[in-house]
C-alpha cells in the first residue's frame, strides 16, 4: 500500500514559498488501478514524484509497503555518456538482475540493434523513449507509475508496452496521472481529482470523471 497522510508540498521561489499540494490524504492498495485526474499545472507531476519517493513532503507523511516504480518511460535518469547497454547493466546491478538476461530482453523489446552500443546522447527522442520504456519493464514492481504517457513509438511497440503492463503485470497496482478522462476510463477502476491543490475523492470512477468534465 501507498498511504498519504495530510501531505503538503511547497517549493521555495524568489517570491517565497509556492504551495503546490495541500493536505493530501490518499491510499493506493495492492492491485488497484487508480487514476489521478487534473488539468495541466494542477500538481500532477509533483504527486508522481511524491508517490515514487523522488521528493519528500513538506508536511505530513508518505508510507510505502509495496515496491513502486519510477515514472514509466522516464528518460531523465539516463547516463547519456554511456551506451544504451551500459545503462541497462547499471539498472541490472542496482536491482540485482542478471545483466545477460536484462540485455537480451532490451535487445528484443526495443529492436534498436547496433544503436544500443552507442552513447545515449546520440539517440533521437523516440529512441530514448523506447529504451526508457523497455528498462521500466526490466524490474517487477508492485505498483507502476504512469505520468501521462502509456506507450510510445509505432503500433508494434505500443502493443509490446500494453502486453507488459496490462497482461503480464495485470495483478500489479497502477497509478495513471493524466488530464485525459478517456485514458482514465479505459485503464483505471477508480479515480480521484486533483484540484485546488488537494485530492477530491468520489464513490465511483464515473463520478470522478463527471466531476472533472
Amino acid at each position: 500500500m501507498i498511504s498519504f497522510q495530510n501531505v503538503s508540498k511547497s517549493f521555495n521561489t524568489g517570491f517565497g514559498k509556492n504551495l503546490v499540494l495541500n493536505d493530501i490524504n490518499l491510499q493506493v492498495k495492492p492491485g488497484q488501478r487508480l487514476g489521478i485526474l487534473g488539468v495541466n499545472g494542477s500538481g500532477k507531476s509533483t504527486m508522481v514524484r511524491l508517490l515514487s519517493g523522488a521528493c519528500k513532503p513538506s508536511k505530513g507523511s508518505v508510507t510505502r509497503t509495496m515496491s513502486v516504480s519510477w515514472p514509466l518511460g522516464l528518460t531523465g535518469g539516463f547516463q547519456t555518456k554511456l551506451t544504451g547497454l551500459d545503462n541497462v547493466r547499471f539498472i541490472c546491478r542496482v536491482y540485482g538482475l542478471h545483466p545477460d538476461n536484462g540485455i537480451a530482453f532490451i535487445e528484443d523489446f526495443t529492436e534498436l540493434g547496433k544503436f544500443l552500443k552507442e552513447p545515449v546522447h546520440t539517440y533521437s527522442s523516440g529512441m530514448r523513449s523506447k529504451l526508457a520504456f523497455a528498462i521500466s519493464f526490466l524490474v517487477d514492481f508492485d505498483c507502476y507509475l504512469i505520468d501521462e504517457a502509456l506507450a510510445v513509438g509505432d503500433a508494434r511497440f505500443q502493443k509490446k508496452c500494453h502486453h507488459q503492463l496490462f497482461e503480464r503485470r495485470k495483478d500489479a497496482a497502477l497509478v495513471l496521472v493524466s488530464h485525459s478522462n478517456q485514458l482514465i476510463r479505459q485503464y483505471c477502476d477508480s479515480a480521484v481529482l486533483l484540484k485546488d491543490k488537494t485530492i477530491h475523492h468520489f464513490n465511483s470512477l464515473d463520478e470522478a470523471i463527471e466531476s472533472y468534465v
